[in-house]
C-alpha cells in the first residue's frame, strides 16, 4: 500500500505528497465512526483511484499533535508575537508556551515589528527577551527590513517541521513571505476599530522553505488548557521545574504550600513574577474548567 504525507488540508480533502506525486485524498468513513481526522502531517496509507484522487486508508502514530492550529509530528513551534500592533503579551505567550511544553514540542520565540518601537519601548522588549532566554527559551527579535534577523531565522527551519503559530496580526504571512518571496502570501494590516489582525490564512499548509517543512497557520487569540490537569501544569513552566525539587513537599502546586522553593525563588526575583502570576492565573482556569467525562 503507497505511503505518503498529508501537506494540505482542504474542504474535506486531504493532499498527499507521496515523493513527486501529489494525491488529493479523502478520508475513509471509519475515521469518524473512531472520531479520528486525519491531520496535516501526519503520515498515511492511502489507495489511489487514478494518477491524482484516492483514499485515506491508515494513519501511522504521532509523535505529537496539536488541535489549534491541528497538525501532527511538529519539531518546532516558532511563536510569533508583534512588539506593538498587537501590543506584545507575555500572558499570551506564555498560555502558547504552556500548551507547547506540553507536547513535548520545542518551541522558538519570534517578536517581530521591532523596527516600530520607541527607545523605551525597545529597551522593555529586549528585557523580556533576555529573561524567556535565561529560562532557556530561544527568542529572535525581528523586523522585516532586518536581514540579519531573517537569516537566523531561516538557519533555523532547516531539516526540520515548523509551525508558525500566534495571535492575528502579528506578521506570520509577512515573515514567511521574507523567507520565502514566491510564496506571495496574503496579508492583512492591524483593524484600527478592533486593535487585532484580521484572519488572512484561512486553512493549514505545509511549505518548503530552507530545506525543511513549515505550516502557515490561522491566527488566533485564545488558548483554552483544556488539556493539561492542575498537577502537570508546573512542568509546562521549565524555571519551576529546576526549582521544584527543593519544595518541601513532594507534588507541591507552588500555591499555598509552605517552604516552596518556586515561590521563593519569586520573591527573589530569580523567577520573573509576571510568570508566577499567570501560572497562577491558568492553575485557577484549570481548576474552575468543568470535569469531562
Amino acid at each position: 500500500m503507497p505511503k505518503g504525507k498529508i501537506v494540505k488540508a482542504l474542504s474535506g480533502f486531504y493532499y498527499v505528497a507521496d515523493g513527486e506525486q501529489m494525491i488529493q485524498c479523502r478520508g475513509r468513513g471509519v475515521f469518524r465512526k473512531r472520531k479520528v481526522s486525519p491531520l496535516v502531517g501526519d503520515y498515511v496509507e492511502y489507495q489511489a483511484e487514478n494518477e491524482l484522487e484516492g483514499y485515506i486508508l491508515a494513519i501511522d502514530e504521532r509523535e505529537n499533535e496539536l488541535v489549534r492550529p491541528p497538525i501532527a509530528n511538529v519539531d518546532q513551534v516558532i511563536l510569533v508575537f508583534s512588539a506593538v500592533r498587537p501590543d506584545f503579551s507575555t500572558a499570551l505567550l506564555d498560555r502558547f508556551l504552556v500548551l507547547v511544553e506540553s507536547k513535548n514540542i520545542e518551541p522558538l520565540i519570534c517578536i517581530t515589528k521591532t523596527d516600530l518601537l520607541s527607545k523605551e519601548e525597545e529597551d522593555v522588549i529586549h528585557q523580556y527577551a533576555e529573561q524567556y532566554r535565561s529560562i532557556g527559551y530561544p527568542v529572535i527579535l525581528t523586523s522585516l527590513n532586518k536581514e540579519e534577523a531573517i537569516g537566523e531565522l531561516r538557519s533555523c527551519l532547516k531539516g526540520r517541521t515548523s509551525v508558525f503559530a500566534g495571535q492575528s496580526g502579528v506578521g506570520k504571512s509577512s515573515l514567511l513571505n521574507a523567507l520565502k518571496p514566491e510564496l506571495e502570501l496574503k496579508t492583512n494590516d492591524i483593524s484600527d476599530s478592533l486593535g487585532r489582525g484580521k484572519h488572512t490564512t484561512r486553512h493549514v499548509e505545509l511549505i518548503n522553505v530552507e530545506d525543511g517543512l513549515v505550516a502557515d497557520t490561522p491566527g488566533f487569540s485564545s488558548l483554552e488548557l483544556t488539556e493539561i490537569e492542575a498537577e502537570e501544569l508546573a512542568g509546562c513552566f521549565p524555571e519551576m521545574v529546576e526549582q521544584s525539587d527543593a519544595c518541601k513537599f513532594r507534588g507541591c502546586l507552588h500555591v499555598n504550600e509552605p517552604k516552596c522553593a518556586v515561590k521563593g525563588a519569586v520573591e527573589s526575583g530569580s523567577i520573573p513574577s509576571y510568570r508566577y502570576e499567570h501560572y497562577l492565573q491558568f492553575m485557577d482556569e484549570i481548576k474552575e474548567r468543568k470535569p469531562r467525562y
